[in-house]
């Protein structure tokens, strides 16, 4: 057994967790200690990693659930808190709650209103009752293995852990349901839940006669000038809540073996953040990957069969509807000639206000056939409203997707790459991403087969409705603001679709190659420059448009390996130097622009821009610990670009040309004023923030909410940086990491089966008296790839601790 300095406290605690069924309530798992319910062994690995062999799938969700709650016990409790609509209940009515990856931020009070409309039970139900009998029995283990560590906890057997809830009343046991809302709460992380506000406060108030509808015009120039409310589509839709992936065929390695790298960016806080585990079952069960919190199934991973990963897709998963109302009464709607009525959802929630009285509060919401009524106010003033005339009201392609949590687990049960690729189209329950996969010697596969309204663009041009519309495309290009009033506008439904009104898996975007495939949060376009994808429903992406600088610089870095121009040995892949290449920090807009702006503004310079000159002439172009001057680009590019994806700005020479577009725009013209001016903030952001101009980033760049004294490396998606660390601009503390890189793999096969080497770059756990807080975020900043141990030989080999749960 290999000792660290916590083996001791390890296996004091593992002891403590190995009492027999007669330690727990007997009503909450049938069974006896000669015949457990569950029965779950449990090894950790080195930085944490807990490898779970278990006799049946409910034992193997008890032993994850078990744990993960060591882990991780207090985030997941509050995200359950919250989406059970109860968070004014115990943090009171003053907080807020924020959705990381679409940041959005509600206040207590709407964000129960919400949750007690979208996950009430006629929500719930369908992913209930449709989930596999194995995941069933999956989930149920989980909470019993997660109620069990919280039992522990209460009675002193954990001292010192979870400091943050551990006494807190809303640390309580859960139940099966408050799983199956987390998983509807992941299905629409990129649809309802984005229109959280806008949901929970919508009333017909305009409709009362209290205020004069705004004009078309009106409501356009305030979308202009308060795009909020539509702005955080962008945000997940690629921009921060975004993604790398390559699969790599025969062709693009040097031995002919295929290749996987994965690398989400998810938030490094909140119940978003990635959790590796590796559960096995005899003769049914051999997986090992990441999950989001609360999720009994590997969500990217990889076995001796198959590997895959995700990005975000471009495509919408909802569409909009207006509705025509009655005149006379604002709660009735035309829909084919008749009146029907908005349902009336009264809703009380409890508060505890700020002298601890528990209070009620009282809401009515509101919801049409379609789905939710929403109210969207932008600079105050309603662009989408509830006028006498009209209102708005979302159907949401997610909120119907009961098939979640099934398509992960017959991906973590498939044998081949052909099974899986099946699986993909059949069950057709990925909820928001793109997919690559490949197997041993297989082509390398990528798919955006998700749950998308089926909404051609011929039903688009017919039903579209106008002239909000119009207003709408202004900031989300391609979501759909479609006529309520007739039934032809309703969705379609393809032979081929698992659930009505979504698109079957032939109207979606797939490609295979012997080569490569990517994904770097653009759409399906080009997925590979050799073969652009053609020919699919606006509303799933967009095609022959610029891409973002980030996806320029994936397929940039992947040629140059190919060809063997980027300066490493020999000419395509090895797994060693697919990680070198994935993790070089390179900067594509220092690539195309660095020397036309030190030929622009360096000659003849004094002071503070002699010091930037200086500093930026040094600089390897890359966002790497001990690069010099990185900070002083960024400032500028963000500056310069507005802080978007790095794609459009007039500033460019060669302008876009689609059939070049992976080098297109280029040749920063740095005579333009706005250069200038961008090149300016820079140097005053600099000077402000009190950092150096030649400063290394390991002395600027590090963890928000980890270790503070661990830099990090990596550079951001508006920069054209394939490595990310995002975080707020530059100020007198540098920048503190929130977003970026998270849970990474590299997926190889060879003679003994699955070779598989990563990080999780924030560590396991968010608990600051655990081991594992800080341990693999420092092996992420020195670039020290970790085996993830997957035999039973490795895992012994790089065992810290081992235990047998029982009940």
């Amino acid at each position: 057994m290999r000792m660290t300095p916590f083996t001791s406290l390890i296996v004091s605690l593992a002891l403590a967790a190995c009492g027999s069924s007669s330690e727990v309530d007997p009503q909450a798992a049938p069974g006896n200690a000669d015949s457990p319910h569950y029965d779950a062994k449990i090894i950790r690995t080195t930085l944490g990693i807990p490898h779970i062999s278990a006799r049946d799938y409910a034992s193997m969700g008890y032993g994850l659930g078990y744990a993960f709650a060591e882990d991780n016990l207090c985030v997941l409790q509050e995200d359950l808190v919250t989406i059970r609509g109860q968070r004014a209940r115990y943090f009171g009515r003053e907080g807020s709650y924020r959705i990381i990856p679409s940041d959005v931020e509600a206040s207590n009070i709407d964000s129960d209103f919400f949750w007690r409309l979208a996950a009430d039970e006629a929500h719930l139900a369908p992913t209930r009752n449709d989930t596999l009998p194995d995941f069933k029995a999956a989930t149920q283990g989980y909470v019993d293995g997660y109620n069990r560590y919280i039992r522990e906890l209460k009675a002193g057997q954990h001292p010192g852990r979870h400091a943050r809830c551990a006494n807190e009343d809303w640390l309580f046991e859960i139940n099966a349901d408050d799983l199956y809302r987390r998983y509807l709460r992941l299905a629409m992380i990129a649809s309802s839940t984005v229109l959280m506000n806008e949901i929970a406060t919508a009333s017909p108030l305009l409709a009362l006669g209290k205020s004069t509808p705004p004009t078309p015009a009106q409501q356009a120039a305030a979308l202009q000038a308060d795009p909020g409310p539509l702005r955080a589509f962008t945000e997940v839709l690629g921009k921060r809540f975004g993604s790398n992936m390559y699969a790599l065929g025969p062709q693009a390695t040097q031995d002919g073996s295929s290749m996987v790298f994965g690398n989400p960016h998810f938030p490094w806080t909140g119940p978003e953040r990635l959790y590796i585990a590796h559960a096995t079952i005899p003769g049914e069960l051999d997986i090992m990957g990441s999950g989001l919190y609360g999720v009994p199934a590997v969500l990217i991973g990889f076995n001796n069969h198959v590997a895959w990963s995700h990005t975000v897709s471009t495509a919408y998963r909802f569409s909009l509807y207006e509705l025509t109302l009655n005149p006379l009464n604002p709660l009735q709607y035309f829909y084919d000639g008749r009146l029907r009525d908005i349902e009336q959802i009264p809703l009380t929630i409890d508060v505890r206000e700020a002298d601890g009285r528990i209070t009620q509060e009282s809401r009515t919401l509101y919801r049409s056939h379609f789905g939710p009524m929403l109210v969207l106010k932008a600079a105050g003033i309603p662009v989408l409203g509830w006028t006498p005339l009209k209102a708005y009201t979302l159907r949401d392609a997610n909120a119907e997707n009961s098939r979640l949590i099934n398509q992960f687990a017959r991906w973590n049960q498939a044998r081949s790459l052909d099974e899986f690729k099946r699986l993909h189209g059949e069950i057709l329950g990925v909820p928001w991403v793109n997919t690559v996969a490949s197997g041993p010697g297989q082509n390398a596969y990528y798919g955006d087969i998700t749950v998308v309204p089926n909404v051609p663009d011929s039903k688009v041009s017919v039903c579209q409705a106008l002239p909000m519309h119009q207003v709408v495309q202004l900031l989300v290009p391609g979501l759909p603001l479609l006529d309520g009033s007739r039934s032809a506008c309703e969705w379609d439904t393809d032979p081929d679709a698992p659930a009505p009104g979504i698109f079957g898996a032939g109207n979606l975007p797939t490609l295979e190659r012997s080569d490569w495939v990517a994904n770097n949060n653009d759409s399906y376009w080009l997925t590979n420059p050799a073969e652009p994808i053609t020919g699919y429903a606006r509303i799933i992406g967009e095609e022959g448009s610029e891409r973002s600088l980030r996806t320029r610089m994936a397929i940039r870095q992947f040629q140059q390996r190919l060809d063997g121009s980027d300066g490493l040995p020999g000419a395509r892949f090895t797994l060693p130097l697919l990680q070198e290449v994935t993790l070089s920090s390179r900067i594509l807009s220092a690539e195309l622009a660095l020397p036309a702006v030190i030929n622009q503004f360096c000659p003849g310079a004094s002071g503070d821009t002699a010091r930037a000159c200086t500093a930026l002439a040094n600089w390897d172009g890359r966002a790497n610990l001990d690069s010099t001057g990185a900070h002083i680009w960024r400032e500028f590019w963000m500056a310069l670009s507005g802080g978007g994806d790095g794609s459009g700005g007039n500033y460019w020479r060669v302008p876009f040309d689609a059939g070049d577009a992976a080098n297109t725009p280029r040749e920063l013209i740095a005579s333009r004023p706005a250069v200038k001016r961008a090149f300016e903030s820079a140097i005053a952001a600099v000077r402000a923030s009190g950092f150096a101009f030649d400063a290394p980033l390991r002395d600027l760049q590090h963890p928000l909410a980890i270790t503070p004294d661990i830099p990090i490396f990596g550079g951001q998606f508006f920069e054209g940086a394939f490595t990310i660390a995002d975080s707020a601009p530059l100020s007198n503390k540098g920048y503190e990491v929130e977003y970026g890189n998270s849970y990474i793999h590299t997926v190889t096969w060879d003679a003994e089966g699955v070779h598989a080497e990563g990080f999780v770059t924030y560590s396991q756990s968010t608990d600051p008296a655990s081991p594992h807080f800080a341990d693999f975020t420092r092996e992420y900043s020195a670039k020290r790839w970790h085996r993830f141990p997957f035999t039973p030989a490795q895992i012994n080999a790089d065992k810290i601790s081992e235990y047998r749960l029982t009940q």
